[in-house]
């Protein structure tokens, strides 16, 4: 889930500041009425000792509040960033002052893990092109030269024909994953609707409520339109689809009685290019695409253990 600063209560920095201000204000008054006061009790000069010492002790703890409140935090998400700069990751801040700088620490930490949820998405998809387009360049060499010798043979246009077919596929898929991150989608859906309009394109039974969800319905159709086509794939006849809202934010189940996901596959159903289905024509980036589009709305999702094949997508609530 993407880092957040922890939910608590914040003053606010008008709170702050106009305290601050006031105390400087009526202070000095404050202290001088004070010993006015005492000083034919005590005397002059123990009843300034004394209102000094109080003046004193007040502007410590006010100088206390204002680096706890301020100095503090914000060192800490300049440090942070600086540390993400260097490749940490983004974690949760440890200090939160005012509510304005809880805010900008929620912001600041949802950019900088937007950032390197982008390049390492990048780098993980460049790494896996080259390897995927290997194999079809491959073949369309071999099969270029062996034409050369026999230009009558039709498997060999087969071959090339087959192989640009794959390497199409594949940059289609590259194409609709960078798609997928632009953060387009902004809005609100009803998942019943959404739900009502996939229902025509499959055979599927899809039980769900009417629960809003806190992104517009064509990504919401996108997303789960992918989580049923592999429903499908895998057997399913029933999906149950659930949205509710907590504490934390939206939350959406998506669960179905299709034969499951291998213990073996779990750990990579998410990674680009990765199909148990690359005869039948899959390019494995379906549920690349869903992670990069929720990854970019601030939300995740994940696989759930066990069986039946649960997902689970969280919207954290901002």
């Amino acid at each position: 889930m993407p880092d957040r600063v922890s939910r608590k209560w914040r003053p606010s920095l008008v709170l702050v500041l106009g305290g601050a201000l006031c105390v400087v204000l009526v202070l000095p008054l404050a202290g001088l009425l004070a010993l006015r006061e005492m000083q034919d009790a005590l005397g002059f000069r123990q009843s300034a000792l004394l209102v000094a010492a109080v003046v004193g002790l007040v502007t410590l703890g006010l100088g206390f509040l204002l680096w706890r409140l301020l100095l503090v935090p914000i060192r800490a998400l300049a440090g942070r960033a600086a540390a993400v700069q260097q490749g940490a990751p983004a974690g949760a801040l440890p200090h939160y002052g005012t509510a304005e700088l809880g805010a900008l620490g929620r912001s600041v930490l949802a950019m900088a893990r937007s950032l390197q949820d982008r390049e390492a998405t990048i780098r993980h998809f460049s790494d896996h092109a080259t390897h995927e387009l290997k194999a079809p360049l491959s073949a369309i060499k071999g099969a270029a030269e062996l034409l050369g010798d026999t230009p009558s043979d039709p498997r060999l246009i087969g071959t090339i024909e087959a192989a640009v077919a794959r390497m199409e596929a594949q940059l289609q898929a590259l194409q609709r994953v960078t798609a997928a991150r632009e953060p387009m989608y902004h809005g609100t859906a009803s998942l019943q609707s959404v739900v009502d309009n996939l229902r025509p394109a499959s055979a599927l039974k899809i039980i769900s409520n009417t629960a809003q969800v806190p992104i517009a319905e064509a990504g919401l159709t996108l997303v789960l339109g992918h989580l049923l086509t592999n429903a499908v794939q895998q057997g399913a006849t029933v999906v149950e689809i659930t949205a509710t809202k907590g504490v934390e934010g939206v939350t959406i189940d998506v669960i179905d009685n299709g034969s499951g996901i291998s213990d073996g596959n779990r750990a990579r159903i998410f990674e680009p290019f990765f199909t148990t289905r690359r005869a039948a024509g899959g390019t494995g980036m379906g549920l690349a695409i869903v992670r990069g589009l929720l990854a970019a709305h601030g939300a995740e999702i994940l696989l759930e253990p066990g069986h039946p094949t649960r997902f689970k997508i969280v919207f954290p609530d901002t």
